[in-house]
């Protein structure tokens, strides 16, 4: 899609053609395509059933409702921020009493459009025109446009001053794919960091999978999980220097570090906690264990064990059945005996393949029970831990 075959979209005709193929599977494109180009350009057709494509895609992020509304490009749909987790950012700006943002490298719009719907005014910047007319589309489709300018131009030369924060989501992916170097970002992460100090109040996103040791000591660092899948990290400037947190969504739950030593290894439990990515990626596996009275299985894995039950919203408890050295036949016996038809393979700190591993080591006579087994190691020593979700018991 170009800048003219956008354009045409936004015409009376493209509305039209939208509508009309709205839902289009794509089993079915080619025979609607032709039947389109009967009566309208085939560029236009051809931009609307990549636009159906794309708002599909969409929905999953955006949800169904506005992505039917807004307009995307490919990689605006991959890069930008999930509804949920722009919402609760520009939720906790709006707590800090911000009324305006500079958003650089906003791309399509994800949000600039959640920042707005929070009561926001917003200057939407990108360099690349499509991105920037795709923006300034959406700001319109979802009747924003009052509070969010949308401006292209080179971010690095755009005045921030007048805005009470900045926020920057530099680009992460290259032609090549996802960047894993923070200086070949675009613009560089040391550029966003130098922007945000100058700024009275900042936040940048960034890849989950930052080094804590590329953290600023300036920065407030934030991992955020949705539904158990981490989604980002972010840096705020302006808050609380050197706090490390774990946002879990929806909720928000928020876990606070505090600075504890690393939990010591004890013996495999009752119970298994598998802790939420975000805690992981924030190293605050010792709050949790603290929280729950454990210790680890091993001292490099992230898996916390203890012989009480205590729910915490911040990982997933497992009632642990069986112990047993790694081996698959010992695994198969045990599944055939409890009448395990169907289980659920977990690992940390181990190379087998859990497709691979379900395969060798579920009967060919399907049970109708369930099971949950842990690859990893316990005390140094690959280890199987067989179990099943935790449920509290009432007394």
């Amino acid at each position: 899609m170009n800048d003219v075959s956008f354009a045409s979209l936004l015409t009376p005709e493209g509305h039209a053609l939208l509508d009309e193929v709205r839902g289009t599977e794509p089993a079915q494109e080619l025979a609607v395509a032709t039947r389109l180009r009967r009566d309208h350009p085939a560029e236009l057709v051809s931009a609307a059933l990549g636009q159906a494509r794309l708002r599909q895609r969409a929905a999953a992020k955006f949800g169904a409702e506005d992505a039917e509304r807004m307009y995307f490009t490919p990689n605006g749909v991959e890069q930008s921020t999930r509804t949920t987790v722009a919402t609760h950012r520009a939720r906790r700006l709006r707590s800090l009493g911000v009324h305006s943002v500079a958003d650089l490298c906003s791309g399509i719009g994800g949000d600039a459009i959640a920042l707005a719907r929070a009561g926001i005014r917003v200057l939407a910047v990108d360099r690349d025109p499509l991105t920037v007319a795709v923006a300034r589309a959406n700001a319109e489709a979802l009747g924003l446009a009052e509070l969010i300018e949308v401006r292209e131009a080179d971010v690095t030369e755009v005045d921030t001053q007048a805005y009470d924060a900045v926020f920057v989501d530099p680009a992460r992916r290259g032609g090549r794919g996802r960047i894993f170097d923070p200086e070949a970002y675009s613009p560089p992460l040391s550029w966003a960091i130098a922007t945000a100090l100058k700024a009275p109040l900042a936040a940048l996103k960034i890849a989950p999978g930052i080094p804590h040791e590329a953290v600023p000591a300036e920065a407030e660092a934030e991992w955020i999980s949705d539904a158990g899948d981490v989604k980002e990290a972010v840096l705020w400037f302006g808050t609380e220097p050197g706090l490390v947190r774990a946002t879990l969504l929806p909720g928000p739950r928020e876990l606070r570090g505090r600075g504890l030593p690393d939990p010591a290894v004890r013996a495999v439990g009752r119970y298994l906690y598998e802790p939420d990515g975000a805690v992981i990626r924030a190293h605050l596996v010792a709050e949790v264990a603290e929280e729950v009275d454990g210790g680890l299985v091993d001292e490099t894995i992230a898996y916390i064990t203890a012989d009480e039950l205590r729910p915490t919203p911040y990982a997933t408890a497992y009632e642990i059945t069986d112990r047993l050295p790694f081996n698959v036949k010992k695994l198969k016996a045990l599944l055939r005996e409890r009448g395990v038809g169907v289980l659920t393979v977990k690992k940390r700190g181990s190379a087998v393949e859990p497709e691979e591993l379900r395969k060798k080591a579920l009967p060919k006579s399907h049970g109708p029970h369930s099971a949950t087994v842990f690859l990893t190691r316990v005390a140094g020593a690959p280890t199987m831990l067989l179990g099943h979700p935790a449920q509290r018991h009432a007394s």
